[in-house]
C-alpha cells in the first residue's frame, strides 16, 4: 500500500515499535487494521476502506464502502480473512 501511496497521504505506524504512541492497547492494534479517518479511529474494513479512499488507484473501492451493505459485506470478508491469517502468516515465513 505505500508504494501505491504516490501523495503520500497516510501516515502508516509500526505499532510494535517503542516509539509508537498508541490509543488503544497493543494487542487489539494487531489483530485488526485500523486507520484514523478526519479524528476518527476505524477497526477491518472501514479502516481498510478509509486507506483505499486516500489512495488514487483504490478511492473507487473506498467510495464504494461507504454504502453500508457493501461495508458490511467486506467486514465479513476481513472476518473471515482473519481466521486464516495465522495459517498464510506461517506460509510466507
Amino acid at each position: 500500500m505505500r508504494r501505491l501511496d504516490w501523495r503520500h497521504r497516510i501516515a502508516f505506524i509500526d505499532v510494535q515499535s517503542d516509539s509508537a504512541s498508541c490509543p488503544i492497547d497493543r494487542s487489539e492494534l494487531l489483530a485488526r487494521f485500523h486507520a484514523r479517518e478526519a479524528g476518527v479511529l476505524l477497526s477491518g474494513a472501514a479502516a481498510f476502506a478509509a486507506m483505499w479512499r486516500a489512495i488514487p488507484l483504490l478511492r473507487p473501492l473506498g467510495l464504494l464502502a461507504r454504502n453500508r451493505y457493501a461495508l458490511r459485506l467486506l467486514e465479513a470478508a476481513y472476518i473471515r480473512f482473519l481466521r486464516f491469517r495465522p495459517i498464510l502468516q506461517g506460509w510466507l515465513r
